[in-house]
């Protein structure tokens, strides 16, 4: 005899998992609940049903002829479950979601496949349809107008200054490094001080790029002057490494880009006297925080969830100079 009502959609999940493990317990753990309270509810559905649903034995539970057809039933039920979940989060917008990111070359190599990797895990570990995401790579200065000329959602960039008009937020840190060529033999006797280096014609990145504006403007604020002029300016990381490592003379490079070619051995990191060269990695949009969209807010909290996997002491300069954390520009930040 039925009591009219109709099993809901967990109770039709744990069926279809009976049916599929072949027992109770495994089906428990597949939906999350207790074995006893599996039991329960399997039972309920049968007396819901007026059903005997499953031939219940110490070796297993396997479905009557009734049970394997109501389960068939109940896949059909979740299926359009599932596809009705999928049309309201079209109509939010979650299954659509689309993001073109402007990003420096050293956060497009070193940095965003990691982010969206995460991104994508967390995604489809919470049954939502990963962002389709398309990737304009440049130096800082084109990644910071491409997101305010509106060719891009996000931007993110390595420069130590961020623009004022624009909603920021800094998901991370990235440290300069010094590097030359191993037979050089310059630094190899102990640190160079840090005006020697700045006095070194460098091979270096153009103008625009996160990398030599974050070098050139912490010479300015340590020894209140500009740096040397490069000895040659070059349009990739990729170039730099490759002259450096060549014997065309040091490079100031971002840590994260030099690893792999100092661990092989190709470059040798020198180091320079005073406290490391840091520059932040911040996210750059239109607008305010309001502004910023769902898809692009969970990027940048899983680019800052990844930096705190990652993290490593860091003391921002504004902190060394007893001023505190520096703002994000305009008070636009994500927080």
């Amino acid at each position: 005899m039925t009591d009219g009502s109709m099993p809901d959609i967990g109770s039709l999940e744990l069926l279809v998992a009976v049916v599929r493990t072949g027992s109770i317990s495994g089906a428990a753990r597949e939906t999350g609940v207790t074995q006893q309270s599996a039991s329960a509810r399997l039972r309920a559905v049968e007396r819901q049903l007026g059903l005997a649903l499953f031939h219940r034995a110490p070796s297993g539970t396997r479905p009557t002829l009734e049970g394997e057809v109501v389960a068939s039933w109940a896949d059909d039920v979740l299926a359009a479950v599932g596809r009705f979940r999928a049309a309201t989060r079209t109509l939010r917008g979650e299954s659509t979601a689309r993001l073109t990111i402007a990003a420096s070359q050293t956060v497009s190599a070193r940095l965003l496949p990691l982010w969206l990797v995460a991104l994508r895990r967390r995604q489809v570990e919470a049954g939502r349809t990963p962002t389709a995401v398309q990737l304009l790579s440049g130096n800082s200065t084109d990644a910071e107008a491409l997101v305010r000329d509106g060719h891009a959602d996000l931007a993110f960039i390595e420069s130590s200054e961020v623009p004022a008009d624009l909603g920021t937020s800094t998901v991370d840190h990235d440290e300069l490094v010094l590097v030359v060529a191993p037979e050089r033999a310059w630094g190899q006797d102990g640190p160079v001080t840090f005006a020697e280096a700045a006095d070194e014609a460098l091979v270096a990145r153009e103008q625009g790029s996160g990398t030599r504006r974050a070098w050139e403007d912490e010479v300015r604020r340590r020894l209140g002057r500009d740096a040397a002029e490069p000895a040659v300016v070059l349009p990739t990381s990729a170039a730099v490494r490759s002259a450096v490592a060549g014997g065309l003379g040091a490079a100031v490079m971002s840590r994260r880009e030099a690893a792999d070619d100092i661990r092989l051995g190709r470059l040798r990191a020198v180091r320079t006297t005073g406290e490391p060269v840091m520059r932040p990695i911040t996210a750059l949009w239109r607008g305010g925080a309001r502004d910023l969209s769902a898809a692009g807010r969970e990027l940048i909290e899983v680019a800052v969830a990844t930096a705190r996997e990652q993290a490593v002491p860091f003391v921002s300069p504004s902190a060394r100079s007893g001023t505190g954390p520096a703002p994000s520009a305009g008070g636009r930040s994500a927080r």
